[in-house]
């Protein structure tokens, strides 16, 4: 299946699809901050400050872009000629299979000065797009809230530890992107994430504990119409050499 899992692995990747989302805002420029909040009752809220999925009505489907989002394979931004150039995540799949595999899902949008909100239930729309309120001119979000399906997955609690990994991974990989996490089951702690110095900054994090030889983390970077690639290295005392290569933000 799409998750790989029904059990832990599968449920935390639930969250790494609608993360991945947010980071492809941030990969494209438009967006700067992304928040990931656990609730008591296991459902979780990631929220951008991207550009927000786009609300209007799609001509081929008779339905708005975000209710197509949400229930239909491969219509998101990574598909088409327009869509981003970097991205991760299920090539375009992610979030409406999340929409599938949750108990119910809330969406609110953020953009031309409206908040637009349409929910859902195991992937079935449960209210037509509405409108909910306005936001300042220039401000615009995506926010997703959903609860995993108990009769799909095996287990419902999500493990801080490991959404810590992979969203301090994502922050080093996704250079000047504020991640925060706010664990509400253990009474709203935070830990945030802001790395200004991407993979040089992931490097001198793995070496923290080791003997670096030089002082100073070699980089360099190069960009063409097809794409751009980054490399860091320092080498350290140790005979064991560690390596972690990704391709869009994906190890």
């Amino acid at each position: 299946m799409y998750i790989g899992s029904t059990g832990s692995r599968g449920l935390h990747h639930l969250v790494y699809e609608v993360v991945d989302n947010a980071v492809d805002e941030a990969l494209a420029g438009r967006n700067d901050c992304l928040e990931v909040i656990l609730h008591p009752d296991n459902s979780v809220t990631v929220k951008d400050q991207g550009s927000g999925i786009p609300v209007d009505v799609m001509p081929e489907q008779g339905l708005p872009a975000l209710t197509v989002v949400l229930t239909k394979l491969h219509a998101g931004g990574k598909f088409g000629g327009n869509g981003y150039k970097v991205s991760g995540g299920l090539h375009g799949v992610g979030v409406s299979v999340v929409n599938a595999l949750s108990e119910w899902l809330h969406a609110e949008v953020s953009r031309d000065g409206k908040v637009y909100r349409q929910e859902f239930a195991r992937g079935v729309p449960t209210t037509d797009l509405e409108v909910v309120g306005k936001v300042p001119k220039g401000e615009s979000g995506t926010t997703i809230s959903y609860m995993p399906d108990a009769e799909i997955f095996e287990e419902l609690e999500l493990s801080t530890d490991t959404l810590v990994q992979r969203l301090r991974e994502t922050a080093f990989l996704t250079r000047g992107l504020r991640i925060v996490l706010t664990d509400e089951r253990a009474g709203g702690a935070s830990q945030e994430f802001l790395y200004e110095g991407g993979i040089r900054d992931f490097v001198g994090y793995i070496n923290e504990s080791k003997d670096p030889v030089h002082k100073h983390i070699v980089y360099f970077e190069g960009a063409n119409d097809d794409g751009q690639v980054e490399i860091a290295m320092q080498w350290n005392t140790k005979y064991i050499e560690s390596v972690f290569s990704f391709a869009n933000n994906i190890n």
